[in-house]
């Protein structure tokens, strides 16, 4: 299904989720249908949680460099302070935010705006992440990403946590991540017991 989603009343809000591991291009794929909603001369907003000042404090940048203008708010209530007259929201690192996000994003949605939301569908651990999940269940579209697991090739659904932290939120790069698939993220986290074994 392309980015078109056969929806053609301009007044008619809706949300859509872009979701993944890391470095499956979430971030890309925000910035390509914010952009192609800027040449229909839609007027955007993006947003981005201040926790997330890996590239750039005014920008959102996906790890192949790509950039467009963004807001930093320190919480989901923040981003209504800036809509006026906005068509199209784009929200960034969705998994940050507070769970305050999916009432913020039915309320922008029911007042005629489309949103997009990026963010992880799954946190360090393999568990759930924030909002994420029921932004998921509430949005009209669900596109989930892949990247490519680093120790065989397949396709990657696990963000895989480099190095010791136990802090949930831990903005980073694939100096403390990596994609894994379900195989490789379970053989990587057996060594450490982490999950049960059912017979």
């Amino acid at each position: 299904m392309n980015d078109e989603f056969f929806i053609t009343d301009l007044n008619r809000g809706w949300i859509e989720i872009i979701t993944g591991s890391m470095f499956s291009g979430k971030t890309e794929e925000l910035i390509r249908r914010i952009k192609r909603a800027e040449l229909a001369n839609q007027k955007t907003q993006i947003f981005k949680h201040i926790l997330d000042t890996r590239y750039a404090k005014d920008k959102i940048v996906s790890h192949n460099k790509t950039s467009i203008k963004s807001l930093q708010v320190r919480n989901s209530r923040e981003i209504l302070s800036y809509i006026n007259d906005v068509r199209v929201v784009g929200i960034d690192e969705g998994q940050f935010f507070d769970n305050g996000l999916i009432e913020v994003v039915e309320f922008l949605a029911n007042s005629g705006i489309r949103v997009i939301v990026a963010g992880l569908d799954m946190d360090y651990r393999g568990e759930p992440f924030g909002p994420m999940p029921e932004l998921m269940a509430r949005s009209e579209f669900v596109t989930k990403l892949h990247a490519i697991c680093m120790r065989c090739g397949n396709l990657a659904i696990y963000s895989h946590r480099k190095i010791q932290s136990k802090e949930l939120v831990l903005p980073g790069t694939d100096q403390e991540y990596e994609p894994l698939c379900r195989t490789c993220f379970y053989k990587v986290n057996e060594k450490n017991n982490r999950y049960k074994h059912y017979d």
